[in-house]
């Protein structure tokens, strides 16, 4: 595949390691980002894995002139891969306006910007947070959208729900959703993985930061959920499966293999793990001891959500199987390698 794509957030977490299977796949990749999330020595990181460093420009996708200024200098561009948005659960109940803003915003611009450059193919980072709290698991596609339980949920929603009805008026694009679940773990190499602003808002970034000193402990939000040990249950993906599935929708559209001008496919492994497990995993795998405490719930959290990506792993050819103690070294491994790297 020798196509150029565009990657927004491609300096993020999931986007860098996208913007790596992107380039290994021969694909001439154009990142931007406006770094409020990521940092750009993460090009350096690409660059070290692919031995090729991809195309950068600093742009908000919330700025349509800033945007159509950068299609306008990469022409030829046959594909966009869409990250770039604000994603914590907890964070979008407590600023609303922002999460609504951004998200819907940065989409809505690049989904003009897609027909004003005549760019055919988008594929979309949606999430499991789309079905809420499902009555049946695991969760399949047709699983029904039930109200979302945060704004962030509710921007996927409202976002799958602009890009259907733009794709719907627009019969020369084509869409896919790639729905996931909870993405966790870095490269192999150690020299891309998640590193979060401030705070983790995700629990495996949160165990690594806890484990190395950074943080005095793992929170862990509540046990009182109709769960076995009680903690809540989420299908934990590791981050490179994840990457690799973006590059086989990428060549679904690029190769006029839809069924349909606007396809979903959730991505997950099928499992679901709670919280106490991750924490029994990532000790058992690492040898390191984690001090936790319990806090209450979060607004805006569910019980449990895992995933059938048995229609992904039929129709992309596509499978997560990396197991979860390898994942969670991984990350433990990022994290040891980004803390020497920040001290010199």
């Amino acid at each position: 595949m020798n196509e150029r794509v565009l990657v927004t957030g491609g300096t993020g977490y999931i986007g860098s390691h996208t913007v790596v299977e992107l380039i290994n796949s021969g694909c001439e990749t154009v990142v931007v980002d406006n770094l409020s999330n990521s940092r750009i020595e993460v090009l350096d990181g690409i660059s070290s894995i692919t031995g090729t460093r991809p195309a950068f420009d600093k742009v908000d996708v919330c700025d349509l002139d800033r945007l159509r200024e950068c299609c306008r200098k990469h022409q030829g561009i046959k594909a966009v891969v869409h990250f770039a948005a604000f994603k914590a659960v907890g964070e979008s109940v407590e600023k609303p306006l922002e999460y609504y803003r951004n998200n819907l915003i940065s989409l809505m611009n690049l989904l003009l910007v897609m027909r004003e450059f005549e760019i055919p193919g988008l594929v979309f980072s949606s999430s499991c947070t789309v079905y809420g709290q499902p009555d049946r698991l695991p969760v399949t596609e047709e699983s029904l959208i039930k109200p979302a339980a945060s704004p962030y949920g509710n921007t996927k929603q409202i976002c799958e729900e602009i890009i259907r009805d733009t794709i719907a008026a627009s019969p020369a694009m084509k869409a896919i959703s790639l729905r996931y679940f909870n993405p966790v773990g870095a490269h192999p190499s150690a020299v891309i993985g998640e590193l979060p602003s401030g705070t983790p808002l995700n629990l495996v970034p949160y165990i690594t930061q806890t484990a190395i000193g950074l943080r005095e402990h793992l929170r862990v939000f509540g046990n009182d959920y109709d769960t076995p040990d009680g903690s809540g249950i989420r299908d934990y993906i590791n981050v490179v499966d994840l990457a690799r599935a973006h590059v086989k929708a990428i060549e679904r559209l690029l190769e006029n293999r839809c069924r349909q001008p606007y396809e979903v496919f959730n991505l997950g492994t099928g499992k679901g793990s709670s919280v106490f497990e991750i924490i029994r995993t990532f000790e058992e795998a690492t040898g390191e001891r984690l001090n936790w405490k319990l806090y209450p719930r979060r607004p805006g959290d569910i019980a449990c959500v895992y995933a059938d990506a048995s229609l992904a792993n039929r129709e992309l050819g596509w499978k997560a199987d990396t197991p979860l103690d390898e994942t969670l070294r991984s990350a433990w491994n990022w994290e040891k390698n980004i803390r020497r790297t920040m001290k010199r």
